[in-house]
């Protein structure tokens, strides 16, 4: 019993190690032409999940970039999220350095095959040369459903384009409207098992005119005391539209974790916050 028990938790603890991670590729977020709207909706999904984003890149439509990336990220253990640059334009490159990154070689999904072939003769509206696949422009359009060796497609509830899938790494379309939902199916869809395993929260308070140096001392042991407990500083040069506490430098001073590890943390925090000299002001729930 007691072994099994063991293994149960390791098994918990192995699940609940997985990091999200989120690509972004474009030339047009990096100029600014765009503003990424992926990272705060994938937030967002996640959080609703119970689950967390570990890290985000931003990666410009140059093949040497996003197959480095690519190949450090299927490196690891990370579920990643990868958006823009599978469309079938000459500046659309995500499919092919995908399959590089891999050692492989694309090629048509069937599936995907016939997604597009549904899609083109929708758009056709009974036009006989329109709804003719064999055209030089419906054969280009296939292009978009040639993914590397062995991807599973994700559903496009948009426009029914699919997405792929390969190695827990997801790639998907460069427009929000449609990366949003498949964001969304594919975690509900592949890892359900991973919603809410770690009860997770955070608390904070401000500390007007804190100086981080003088509170870090305090962090560090805070974080060496109560292990799995994470102590973040968020500095303020104030902001006077909020006025009250919020108008001059102050510093918003917090911790997270696993809820049930956070009790004696926070207290802890608050003393040794007060101990230092500094008034607390608590964060009204918004």
């Amino acid at each position: 019993m007691i072994n099994a028990e063991v293994n149960i938790s390791a098994d918990v603890s192995e699940l609940t190690s997985r990091r999200f991670g989120l690509i972004v590729i474009g030339d047009e977020i990096l100029s600014g032409r765009r503003q990424d709207k992926h990272l705060s909706k994938l937030i967002e999904l996640l959080s609703e999940r119970g689950l967390s984003l570990s890290w985000a890149k931003y990666v410009a439509d140059d093949p040497e970039q996003i197959i480095a990336t690519l190949k450090d990220s299927f490196a690891s253990n990370d579920i990643v999220f990868s958006t823009g640059g599978i469309g079938a334009t000459p500046d659309d490159h995500t499919r092919q350095c995908a399959a590089i990154a891999l050692g492989t070689k694309t090629e048509l999904h069937q599936t995907a095959k016939e997604l597009i072939a549904g899609r083109i003769q929708s758009m056709a509206e009974g036009d006989p040369i329109k709804a003719d696949l064999n055209t030089p422009e419906n054969q280009h359009r296939f292009k978009m459903g040639e993914f590397p060796i062995g991807s599973e497609i994700i559903p496009n509830p948009y426009n029914q384009i699919p997405g792929f899938r390969i190695q827990d790494h997801h790639f998907l379309p460069g427009f929000p409207v449609m990366a949003s939902p498949m964001m969304a199916w594919c975690l509900d869809h592949h890892y359900q098992g991973l919603f809410h395993l770690d009860n997770r929260s955070e608390q904070s308070f401000i500390v007007p005119k804190g100086i981080e140096s003088t509170l870090t001392p305090l962090m560090e042991r805070i974080e060496a005391s109560f292990p799995g407990v994470k102590v973040f500083s968020l500095p303020s040069v104030g902001d006077a539209t909020r006025g009250g506490v919020y108008a001059d430098r102050h510093i918003e001073l917090g911790i997270k974790g696993n809820t049930v590890l956070l009790e004696n943390a926070w207290i802890a925090l608050r003393a040794g916050t007060e101990a230092l000299g500094y008034e607390i002001y608590d964060i009204s729930p918004s």
